[in-house]
């Protein structure tokens, strides 16, 4: 991930800027505070609870790290006047697999990507697919459960 831009919008850079403040304000507290007590329980080499504590302290530091990279190379995902009706990072884009339902999907960068929420990456096979095309237009996505058509009924 060195250098390489993250794409994400101003709501996402705002979400990645709090979570690394609550790792390094609060859980890094917490975590400093639980392997304090398991040292406290005596031997270490069968305290498994200090173990615990280490493995939780690695993880939240490997996280901060990757967010203040991540943070580092921020592109702000904004969208070209010029190319209105046309889909492109940052549109909300209305589509209708044939014969399903309408669905809705914001066109983000990888790192704020959540399909449950609607939020498909760019780099994803839909996501690629979608960019560039009109409301009207028919496109074709390759998934590993096959091929899929996809109309697009309206891009915001």
């Amino acid at each position: 991930m060195h250098g390489k831009p993250t794409l994400l919008t101003p709501e996402g850079k705002k979400k990645l800027e709090e979570e690394l403040e609550y790792l390094r304000t609060v859980r890094r507290a917490q975590v400093a505070e639980r392997i304090r007590r398991a040292r406290e329980e005596g031997d270490l080499r069968e305290n498994a609870e200090y173990e615990e504590a280490k493995r939780e302290q690695a993880f939240v530091e490997g996280r901060i790290q990757e967010l203040e990279e991540m943070l580092k190379h921020v592109q702000i995902i904004a969208k070209d006047k010029r190319l209105k009706g046309v889909v492109q990072l940052g549109s909300t884009v209305r589509v209708q697999e044939e014969g399903g339902p309408v669905e809705t999907f914001t066109i983000v960068g990888s790192a704020e990507s959540d399909p449950a929420k609607g939020r498909i990456s760019n780099e994803s096979p839909l996501g690629q697919a979608l960019l560039g095309r009109r409301v009207g237009e028919r496109v074709r996505v390759h998934t590993p459960g096959g091929e899929t058509i996809f109309t697009i009924l309206g891009i915001d």
